[in-house]
């Protein structure tokens, strides 16, 4: 199935964007009267038939719906500092979309080698992700904070975790299902003691992630894949 992203959605007629009208009208060879898929990134999956085309649009007649697809019992918010080869973050945001994941913060923390994002490409790495694993729910991708300001936000109920080594504290024996959670994954240089006090000030638990040494990408993946195990 080839699944196509839009959230401009006015009744039953949905427009898709410029790059995919374009990929779905010249690439792919789609014409009016054809059926197709789309999500709008909300839990939506919709069925259409295409009313209208041109090279730069695409405009859809909705003829099914279906809210909250596949909807997760849990949600997943990971904070984690951006690593200095954007080409390891960039994995790690496909690859906790394909798995499961509902919000992923950036944080700016003491050992940070890399402080700045183009969320813009980030964001489509995220579509993509979504659309290739078949998923109606778009990951939410803030934009880079400081940890102290991060820790400061105010928050809904939810389980608080820092990967930091705690050697009697595994995650997956600290957490129960569908709770809600927050995790803190630390840069290359780890986090410093400062942050990790702050951290526990502010209600976070120290977990570990197993027995190896994980670069932080590879954390970020292991905690999300160990969260959505443990809620199936």
């Amino acid at each position: 199935m080839i699944l196509f992203y839009t959230d401009n959605i006015d009744g039953n007629i949905a427009h898709l964007d410029t790059e995919q009208a374009r990929h779905c009208v010249q690439v792919l060879r789609k014409k009016e009267g054809d059926a197709i898929s789309f999500v709008d990134g909300s839990g939506g999956f919709y069925e259409g038939i295409i009313h209208e085309t041109g090279k730069k649009k695409c405009v859809i007649q909705i003829i099914k719906t279906q809210q909250g697809f596949n909807k997760r019992r849990f949600n997943l918010h990971i904070a984690i500092a951006p690593t200095k080869n954007t080409n390891r973050l960039e994995w790690f945001l496909e690859k906790a979309t394909e798995i499961g994941i509902d919000e992923i913060t950036p944080i700016i923390c003491h050992h940070s080698e890399r402080r700045k994002l183009r969320t813009d490409r980030l964001r489509k790495i995220l579509v993509a992700a979504m659309k290739q694993s078949l998923k109606a729910y778009l990951p939410i991708l803030n934009e880079p904070i400081s940890f102290k300001q991060f820790l400061q936000l105010p928050r809904t109920k939810v389980v608080k975790y820092i990967a930091q080594g705690a050697e009697n504290a595994a995650l997956k024996d600290n957490y129960s299902a569908k709770k809600d959670v927050l995790l803190l994954i630390g840069p290359e240089g780890d986090f410093s003691k400062d942050e990790l006090s702050m951290a526990f000030d502010n209600g976070f638990q120290g977990i570990n992630l197993g027995k190896s040494r994980l670069r932080t990408e590879t954390a970020g993946i292991v905690a999300c894949h160990t969260l959505n195990l443990l809620n199936e």
